[in-house]
């Protein structure tokens, strides 16, 4: 089957050639790592059969964040502890995006933009959630995952989705406060509050002056929805987490004229079929590209690793509301991380262990010691 990298392989030497020191230095990283992503210029590994004794060589993998064949496990990882996160409450689903004036700016100015998206939106739920009308608690908890992208790789749409559990804990923290089940906040007043903490995070960057004249006076969209119990918001957003814009089961065929790929059109259950020439594809995949060390994935509040309000304190507190007692609790909501399968051999279905591990130059870089052996 055809895939993102056999895309990349074919053309993106074809459009870097076009475009040459227009292209950033970290967006020719990214198209060389996943070009050579499992062909064996990174490196390989050997894997050693404890059936047959056979050996078999692939490819080291890139590692990077931006290919779709490196971040499969993080992914069912990520699902598994976020759902295991999950409480027992209404959660939401809270989409800051901004008017289509400013992609332009965004684009040119990625890191500053996205910044600025999740500063502000991450401070309008904070300041909301403190009013007494809303939530009246200054301890809440959510997280916030950075999209680039709509149904086509070729649109840039830069937004951000917020899920955030309907309620928090009360200020002097002994009691668990819940929003009403169909509303967190008011959709105007949140998008008035984000329009004002953007404009003041773009002064912030310097960006200011760069915005479209008017853009500030439109309506943005501020979208919130409530998704039930978080199940199923967090499987839609586990397979956008650790990869970017396209997936290799949506590659339809590669050839030297261009790609075609699959896309499902917004309001429509079945998929239609697109093509791009090659330098068309490269040039829409690389504007998804992050920016070095970018996070697209932050915690908030009690959901932060580094708050004191711990998450074992916080689902307590919920139980305590809705009546159950600790061994209920537990018993419903402890969830298991399925453990990594392992790699088997393909002639004889055995177990595999990994032997040597080499770099690009061919150089053995790990060894597997051999157990030592019994004296006779």
């Amino acid at each position: 089957m055809p895939s993102v990298a056999d895309a990349l392989r074919q053309h993106a030497p074809g459009y870097l050639k076009t475009f040459g020191d227009r292209v950033p230095l970290g967006h020719r990283k990214v198209l060389s790592y996943i070009a050579r992503c499992g062909t064996g210029e990174l490196g390989n590994l050997c894997y050693h059969c404890k059936s047959c004794d056979r050996r078999h060589w692939v490819g080291r993998s890139c590692g990077n964040r931006h290919c779709p064949n490196c971040q499969k496990d993080k992914t069912v990882l990520w699902l598994a502890r976020q759902t295991d996160k999950l409480l027992p409450v209404q959660h939401f689903v809270v989409t800051f995006t901004v008017p289509e004036e400013l992609r332009p700016l965004l684009r040119a100015n990625q890191k500053s933009g996205y910044e600025a998206i999740f500063q502000a939106g991450s401070q309008t739920i904070r300041n909301l959630l403190k009013k007494p009308k809303n939530l009246d608690s200054d301890k809440i908890g959510f997280f916030g995952v950075l999209h680039t992208w709509g149904r086509d790789l070729r649109t840039y749409h830069p937004h951000v989705h917020f899920v955030v559990p309907g309620g928090g804990v009360s200020r002097d923290g002994k009691r668990w406060l819940q929003v009403k089940p169909d509303r967190l906040f008011y959709p105007l007043a949140a998008m008035e509050l984000y329009k004002q903490r953007f404009a003041e995070a773009m002064k912030q960057a310097g960006l200011y002056s760069k915005m479209p004249y008017g853009v500030l006076k439109k309506n943005w969209v501020v979208n919130i929805k409530p998704v039930g119990n978080g199940e199923a918001v967090l499987k839609y957003l586990a397979p956008y987490v650790y990869r970017v814009a396209i997936s290799d089961n949506r590659i339809q065929s590669v050839d030297e004229k261009g790609v075609t790929y699959r896309v499902t059109p917004s309001g429509s259950k079945r998929s239609v079929l697109r093509h791009a020439s090659g330098e068309q594809f490269v040039g829409s995949f690389v504007q998804h590209i992050l920016p070095s060390g970018f996070q697209k994935i932050r915690y908030y509040g009690f959901m932060s690793p580094n708050c004191k309000l711990q998450m074992a304190n916080v689902r307590w507190l919920v139980w305590r509301h809705r009546g159950w007692t600790y061994w209920l609790g537990t018993a419903m909501f402890q969830q298991t991380i399925k453990p990594r399968r392992r790699p088997v051999c393909c002639d004889c279905g055995g177990e595999l262990e990994l032997e040597v591990i080499t770099n690009r130059f061919g150089s053995t870089i790990y060894r597997r010691q051999q157990p030592a052996r019994a004296p006779p």
